[in-house]
């Protein structure tokens, strides 16, 4: 578990201190929290999809997702203020590093024909986002047990100011990427 937590510590965080000249060990980048989320619009029509995607994520997560509720009615997608739309989680500490070090050496070598995950999902401002095309790529989640493949969104926020920075950040921590 604590395995990722001391590698940053004992081998990237001295590596990007190196390579980026910072002259105070507070300057160096961390991950500050990993977000989940699995947006689900079929619950409009059926209110155990939130129960059915809320359990897979919590098993993924090891951590009680939050549900999102609409803000605003949308006619169009036939979606009324506070119904349930979605669902998320934010991990943290040792959970956030624990399932990241999952994500990089268990669950995406097993998505079909993976050559590494895009290193051009950066927002500008050091945080980076992936998404999932279904669930089934985590060993935890039973495929005789799901209803439906759904994809989720994993977004990484970082203290990095630059992208630069956030990628060197996230390879040294095992990130898969493309070449």
């Amino acid at each position: 578990m604590a395995r990722l937590k001391d590698l940053y510590k004992d081998e990237v965080a001295p590596a990007l201190m190196k390579k980026f000249e910072y002259k105070s060990s507070m300057q160096i980048p961390e991950i500050k929290k990993v977000v989940i989320n699995v947006a689900c619009g079929d619950a409009k029509d059926n209110s155990k999809i939130i129960d059915a995607v809320s359990n897979d994520l919590g098993i993924i997560t090891g951590q009680k997702p939050v549900v999102c509720k609409a803000r605003k009615s949308v006619a169009n997608f036939k979606i009324r203020k506070g119904m349930p739309i979605g669902v998320k989680v934010t991990l943290r500490g040792d959970r956030m590093y624990e399932f990241i070090d999952r994500l990089f050496s268990v669950a995406l070598p097993r998505v079909r024909d993976f050559r590494g995950i895009n290193a051009n999902a950066f927002d500008g401002r050091g945080n980076y986002s992936l998404g999932i095309k279904e669930q089934l790529i985590f060993p935890e989640i039973e495929y005789d047990k799901i209803d439906k493949v759904r994809g989720m969104d994993i977004m990484f926020v970082t203290s990095a100011t630059k992208d630069e920075e956030a990628k060197e950040l996230l390879t040294l921590m095992g990130a898969p990427f493309a070449k």
